[in-house]
């Protein structure tokens, strides 16, 4: 690692406002909002916030369900760090605050692609990153895992640059940090050539699904299901890659399933729902019951990602990939206990074993499952309870949604924990990137 040279310069300044996340759950009244165009001016915002004392955070797209980007302090939005930097080959250099989306757009332009991504593509390369989002697919790891290479800047703002060559432990360790070591300013990763695929979408009883769990996740490239808490039926996804022609579906069907449909029927759904809970069962039958089979060919991004206008909140888990089919009959079987409904569905996705320190996939393949509440319905008891059945499985929250875990419980969790907190007091020793979540999940 080389600090760089930093440079008395001063970022964008915007009148101070409110702060809140995407699910509007998580807000918090900085100090002060900084919006820079260059490393150089996060390190000097950093290096000013330092000097005075004060914490800083950055935020991406605010599509974390913690709060890892509250502050009272200086908040640095990323949003005007958006540029591709350069592409050879198959390594991208990018500035970090680019979203997904706009990545994926940008990448097809030079005949390359993400090999992977969920199922919502308006985050941060940094937030996604930092925080180890996910997609789908038993070979395939998190977004974190294309990295090869980044630039930080640190809690006293001196600039690092660290690649898989010169320091992979170090770089390993950054990949996921969850903004506890330092502000992300640039990303190197690692690219595939454009691929598209072949899409199935079906309703098939949840019980096969789970019956034959590793058949189902070894049989698509990226496979998943979701289900309405309580229902029988489970909307499964398989995507293949493919040489097929293309067959992606029309404007018309596009708007009518993925906004029509998906977003505007069932937010109107969900409102009544909320309003009159005792219909919830009515309505996330009906939704279930409507569902369709779809089959088309698409280039890889428009196929990962969908529009999402509903709001909610959200709880995931990763656990070992074997033990997902009896955790979903354990949750299956707390709902029919719950005294209030659940109106959003539950999603199971897997991932494959990765090697950093901070992965919520760390050492081991994984299976997913996420668990969601509309706004102003009730939620905590159903998570709580939740949680702990993935404690049985020594479950590890998704870093970007909610969970109750304290350091005490995920040191236990991280066969490296301790080296990777020890890197933290080596770039924040002055804990400049801490707040009330950091210090619940980091100590």
């Amino acid at each position: 690692m080389r600090p760089g040279r930093r440079r008395a310069l001063t970022a964008s300044v915007r009148a101070v406002t409110e702060v809140r996340n995407w699910a509007r759950n998580q807000t918090c009244s900085p100090a002060v909002i900084e919006r820079p165009t260059s490393t150089d001016q996060v390190a000097a915002v950093v290096a000013a916030a330092h000097g005075a004392g004060r914490r800083v955070k950055a935020i991406g797209a605010g599509h974390s369900f913690t709060g890892a980007a509250m502050t009272d302090g200086v908040s640095v939005s990323l949003d005007r760090l958006d540029e591709v930097l350069a592409v050879d080959g198959d390594l991208v250099r990018v500035r970090a605050g680019i979203t997904l989306r706009a990545l994926s757009e940008r990448l097809h332009d030079q005949g390359l692609a993400l090999p992977n991504l969920g199922d919502i593509d308006v985050q941060s390369l940094a937030g996604a990153t930092a925080t180890a989002t996910h997609g789908t697919g038993r070979a395939l790891g998190n977004l974190a895992t294309t990295i090869v290479g980044l630039e930080l800047v640190d809690g006293r703002g001196d600039v690092h640059r660290v690649d898989l060559d010169t320091d992979p432990d170090t770089l390993k360790t950054l990949a996921v940090g969850v903004g506890g070591f330092g502000i992300v300013t640039e990303v190197t990763l690692r690219a595939v050539p454009s691929f598209d695929l072949h899409a199935h979408e079906v309703v098939e009883p949840l019980a096969d699904v789970l019956g034959r769990w590793s058949e189902f996740i070894a049989g698509a490239d990226h496979a998943e299901f979701f289900f309405f808490p309580g229902d029988d039926r489970a909307l499964t996804k398989r995507n293949r890659r493919t040489d097929e022609p293309p067959r992606p579906p029309s404007k018309a069907a596009y708007v009518r399933d993925k906004y029509l449909f998906e977003n505007v029927a069932f937010g109107l759904a969900c409102a009544v729902g909320r309003r009159v809970p005792s219909l919830v069962p009515r309505i996330t039958g009906a939704f279930a019951a409507a569902a369709s089979e779809r089959d088309l060919i698409d280039r890889s991004d428009r196929v990962f990602a969908s529009p999402r206008r509903v709001r909610f909140v959200e709880m995931e888990y990763g656990i070992p990939v074997d033990a997902v089919p009896e955790a979903v009959e354990r949750v299956q079987a707390l709902i029919r206990s719950l005294h209030h409904p659940v109106l959003l569905p539950i999603e199971v996705r897997c991932s494959a074993a990765d090697d950093l320190p901070l992965s919520t996939a760390y050492g081991r393949d994984s299976g997913w499952i996420a668990v969601h509440q509309y706004p102003g319905m009730p939620f905590e008891h159903y998570f709580d309870t939740v949680e702990r059945i993935m404690d049985d499985y020594g479950g590890r929250p998704h870093w970007g949604k909610l969970h109750g875990q304290t350091a005490d419980v995920l040191r236990e969790r991280y066969p490296r924990w301790d080296d990777a907190m020890a890197l933290r007091d080596r770039f924040d020793p002055d804990r400049t990137f801490a707040n009330t979540y950091l210090e619940r999940v980091f100590g």
